[in-house]
């Protein structure tokens, strides 16, 4: 008798464990939700760069300093501090926080509480879209008339004139310049491209690639900058140190997304294109 009250005692626990086990798992978090939501939207972006398009990093008389993407590895704090939260953050800017930050913890006062605003932040970019305009600027023409002559002529790449061109957000949105600083880092993954929010081709730069224009006609060759378009959504959250005895966690409320979108100028490369006209 005894030995079956103990065989249905160990049956219903191992029912109610299961059961509270399976109702925790499907009960989900706003925020767990939404960040496996921004997870399943990751896009694989597989760009070609076209034959018409030329690095000019060697001829390039305006030298531009090279884009250095702000990604920064987390310290050892700040990886255990993050994985804490249920949001995910890539904020580079944030990362910079918890890297300088330094929180120790005693486990004898075991009674301490503490709660930390650090403010509200874009916690992390996800994108959904990387195009590229590969004539997104123009910024330069070589015009050769070779209309009275009885043999073909040769046209080749000279820039006239020093030519600047800036990206930029496509509208605007709190904290951008964190955002932009997110944004580039994923455009350069994904493209695969250098990007910088502001590029420069000096005047006199030139190409040796040759361009025929034929007897009677007039030869155009149009320069331009490439540009990636990024878009995707940024997620903000008001984030908070919790400090509970020894431990120590990351906590974020009112958590929403804004879709923003951004053109990035590719450095140090030129699209060409050619056509003649007897006009």
């Amino acid at each position: 008798m005894k030995k079956r009250i103990f065989i249905f005692i160990f049956v219903m626990l191992f029912i109610f464990t299961n059961t509270a086990f399976a109702a925790e798992k499907t009960k989900q978090k706003p925020e767990q939700k939404l960040a496996e939501k921004t997870e399943k939207t990751v896009q694989k972006t597989d760009i070609k760069v076209p034959s018409s398009v030329l690095s000019i990093s060697k001829e390039n008389t305006y030298p531009n300093s090279a884009q250095d993407l702000p990604y920064l590895e987390p310290s050892k704090l700040a990886k255990a501090m993050l994985k804490t939260s249920d949001v995910p953050i890539t904020n580079p800017d944030l990362i910079r926080l918890l890297n300088e930050s330094s929180i120790n913890a005693s486990k004898v006062a075991f009674w301490y509480r503490a709660k930390i605003y650090l403010g509200q932040w874009p916690l992390s970019y996800q994108s959904t879209e990387t195009t590229v305009n590969w004539e997104h600027q123009q910024i330069n023409t070589n015009r050769l008339d070779n209309r009275g002559a009885k043999s073909v002529a040769k046209l080749s790449y000279n820039q006239t004139a020093h030519k600047k061109v800036t990206g930029g957000l496509t509208a605007a949105i709190p904290n951008s310049e964190a955002v932009q600083k997110m944004m580039i880092i994923s455009a350069a993954e994904k493209s695969k491209l250098p990007l910088s929010f502001q590029t420069a081709v000096g005047a006199g730069t030139k190409k040796p690639n040759v361009y025929h224009v034929s007897p009677k006609q007039v030869g155009y060759l149009h320069s331009y900058v490439p540009a990636v378009n990024e878009r995707g959504r940024v997620t903000y959250g008001e984030v908070y140190i919790v400090l509970k005895g020894g431990k120590r966690e990351i906590v974020i409320q009112n958590v929403t997304q804004q879709g923003i979108g951004a053109w990035i100028p590719v450095q140090d490369h030129v699209s060409f294109s050619f056509h003649t006209s007897n006009m």
